[in-house]
């Protein structure tokens, strides 16, 4: 039988430093060398810096109704993605909806203009609503 190697504590102790080093040091050379946001916001251009403070309060706007729909959705039995999916087809729908009824109103305003006018009424015909 042959005889037990002795246990090599110089190899492990090695190999839990640096291993140590690496699972720490890593992500704290990481965190050292990024720049936060207040850096990266002071290295922008001027006009950079305008166009994003005029737009932090539409951004924060929109991140908010962002949040409050996914609250709303989240409310429903059915997973997110598909809430938020019927969602989009109803936006769709009412904006279809609306194009619509704006269309009619125009169309209505120009018939009332024309008759004021005194000219007559437009025949409907194919050629006359792809203009």
């Amino acid at each position: 039988m042959a005889a037990k190697k002795p246990f090599n504590w110089w190899l492990w102790t090695k190999m839990l430093v640096v291993g140590g080093a690496v699972i720490v040091g890593g992500p704290a050379l990481t965190r050292w060398v990024m720049p936060t946001d207040e850096e990266l916001f002071q290295r922008y251009n001027p006009e950079l810096k305008k166009r994003s403070l005029e737009r932090r309060v539409e951004r924060q706007q929109e991140f908010d109704d962002f949040v409050t729909r996914l609250k709303e959705y989240s409310k429903s039995d059915k997973p997110i993605w598909i809430v938020q999916a019927e969602a989009e087809k109803e936006r769709a729908r009412q904006a279809a909806a609306e194009a619509a009824r704006m269309a009619e109103e125009a169309k209505a305003r120009r018939e009332a203009i024309r008759r004021e006018a005194g000219l007559p009424a437009q025949p409907v015909s194919s050629e006359s609503e792809g203009r």
